[in-house]
């Protein structure tokens, strides 16, 4: 197939046509006619979103606005939108009015779909603060609209009988679509400075879709789980992929909820962040080490067993009979209970946005659940290596997509080059000049490849701490051996200048309060239960097992316990959940400054 018969709308058409009444859309705990949506239905209602903006005024390569929690609408809005050429800019649902107001003006778009009454108040406010905004579309028919012609229901729009110039209108931009149209801009969360916007088009997505085709078992009709923000490049990726293969997409509108809708959806395949596979493994070796001394021996063996068998499978470790039958019965006696937590049937987990701690990832590959960690950017319109069901390294993010290239230029920063990656930065000439080096981009990361061509992240460039000793700390990688605790739900380290690593820590309060009732220890607020010297300790001595394996001068020393989390509200974390260090160390100077004094 040449890279034009990937173009992404007539792929989607083509899966339409042929699975016609089988279900490509699902919306998880919502009402009729938004829980399942078929083939058949959901070509209709995109070419009814296209009629629409057609009949709005959107011209060709005009952009339209996305704002919403995860839903099939979005699905809708966005491949209706693209069918229309349009370029879609997908705002955060958590973004501040001032973050959206600074996109929306960047990108000069006309039209804002919104998902709820939250997302319309703020709709309302950029129409006043946007020129270019006209029209507001809105997904949630309990929301009462104000009274203006260009605010209307998303539902509504799908029943409006559209003129036969409208329609001519519609088939001649299908027909002209090319691979060189922008798809999307997708601005960057960015820890410091404006979000740029990345240029996407059609030749982007048809060569991720060609490429994942070469390393990846999906198959028409597998179920995957939308539960990670449609609004970012990785899950807006792959569900791309996922619609384009015929695959039956699940949107989660709650995040909150995934641990019940695993189990309820049994997904074959969802996008995982490592924060998702950490709570998993914090959960589990919590309740190892309550469980009876027997019990704790059952699983240490088990996981013994495991570790050899998958190893087995990768080539690295010589397969017995009588490995394969001590294999067998821990997949009874603990795997398959363990399994059945992330609905049973999961054939692999593709995993990014930050580094996976080894130990975490070789737990999964140990209980048989395959979690494919892969490495990209918004740039790069997501991946650019991954690991593959035949090649997991734990540790690594794997190897190049097949035709995409790597290397690693100065202090050893990853550049790529490949057909994935992003025309520029929309309207920002002098920054996209500064992303290239001779046709590669400069990721920003720091890297290391294996004699097997795996590539490993060592760490953000930018974010590198240099120690008052001299030493250089990777902040991630400490961050990433204290997150694996289930009492821990946030940690921010200090280390530059410093002449020893301090850290902010977040708890889990409900585990931490669960705990504190055990212990009989009785507080009267979260403040006086951080300060109780039992609670204190307790941090301590999970802190001295967790970093065992770590350098002495990567240890944290010191640290403070916080009564409030990272929040988006306060400017401390990106809507893609990276810490905005700057802002953090200015909040909480004192508290830095105390873990420092004499």
């Amino acid at each position: 197939m040449s890279l034009e018969q990937y173009h992404l709308t007539r792929l989607i058409k083509q899966q339409s046509q042929k699975l016609g009444e089988a279900i490509a859309l699902e919306g998880y705990e919502m009402a009729a006619p938004w829980d399942l949506v078929s083939w058949s239905s959901f070509d209709n209602i995109n070419a009814k979103v296209a009629q629409a903006l057609i009949q709005f005024g959107i011209e060709v390569q005009d952009r339209t606005v996305i704002l919403s929690q995860n839903c099939p609408q979005w699905a809708c809005a966005d491949i209706g939108s693209l069918k229309a050429r349009t370029v879609v800019v997908p705002i955060y649902p958590t973004s501040t009015f001032e973050q959206a107001s600074y996109i929306v003006n960047d990108a000069k778009a006309k039209l804002i779909f919104v998902g709820d009454k939250a997302h319309y108040e703020m709709a309302c406010m950029l129409v006043q603060h946007c020129e270019s905004l006209t029209h507001i579309v809105v997904f949630d028919k309990s929301v009462v609209l104000k009274e203006y012609e260009s605010h209307i229901y998303f539902d509504d729009l799908l029943t409006e009988t559209h003129s036969a110039e409208v329609i001519a209108e519609l088939d001649k931009r299908i027909e002209e679509a090319e691979l060189d149209d922008l798809l999307s801009l997708i601005y960057t969360s960015g820890t410091t400075g404006d979000p740029k916007g990345v240029m996407m088009d059609y030749r982007n997505i048809a060569s991720m879709i060609e490429k994942h085709d070469k390393v990846l078992a999906f198959t028409p009709g597998d179920v995957s789980l939308a539960f990670l923000p449609l609004s970012h490049v990785f899950e807006r990726d792959w569900s791309f992929y996922v619609l384009s293969r015929g695959g039956h997409n699940v949107y989660l509108q709650n995040p909150m909820a995934v641990k019940e809708a695993i189990v309820a959806v049994r997904p074959h395949t969802l996008c995982v962040v490592p924060r998702f596979l950490e709570k998993v493994y914090s959960a589990v070796q919590d309740k190892v080490i309550k469980a009876p001394e027997l019990r704790q021996k059952m699983f240490t063996w088990a996981m013994s067993v495991g570790h050899r068998q998958s190893e087995v499978g990768q080539g690295r470790h010589k397969a017995s009979l009588g490995l394969s039958l001590q294999w067998k019965l821990a997949d009874k006696l603990v795997f398959s209970k363990l399994k059945q937590v992330l609905g049973g049937r999961l054939k692999f987990m593709p995993c990014g946005g930050a580094a996976l701690d080894p130990n975490v990832s070789a737990f999964f590959q140990s209980i048989d659940v395959p979690v494919l960690c892969g490495y990209g950017m918004t740039e790069t319109n997501a991946t650019i290596t991954c690991n593959t069901l035949s090649n997991r390294v734990p540790g690594s993010n794997g190897k190049p997509l097949p035709d995409m290239e790597i290397k690693l230029g100065k202090d050893n920063e990853i550049m790529v080059r490949g057909g994935t990656v992003m025309r520029g930065y929309y309207n920002r000439p002098e920054d996209t000049a500064e992303a290239f080096e001779d046709g590669w981009l400069k990721t920003g990361d720091a890297g290391r490849i294996d004699e097997e061509g795996n590539l490993f992240i060592t760490d953000r460039i930018k974010e590198l701490m240099k120690t008052s000793n001299g030493k250089y700390i990777a902040p991630q990688r400490v961050e990433g051996k204290v997150g694996c605790c289930p009492f821990i739900e946030q940690v921010a380290i200090v280390a530059d200048a410093k002449n020893y690593v301090t850290a902010l820590i977040v708890p889990a309060f409900e585990a931490l309060e669960e705990w504190a009732k055990e212990k009989g220890i009785h507080y009267e607020s979260p403040m006086e239960l951080l300060r109780n010297s039992r609670v204190v300790e307790h941090f301590e001595n999970r802190l001295k097992e967790l970093q065992s394996d770590l350098a002495g001068f990567e240890k944290i020393k010191k640290f403070t316990l916080l009564p409030e989390a990272f929040s988006m509200e306060a400017g401390l974390i990106t809507p893609t959940m990276k810490l905005r260090r700057k802002v953090i160390y200015n909040k909480y100077a004192r508290e830095i400054n105390a873990m420092y004094a004499r």
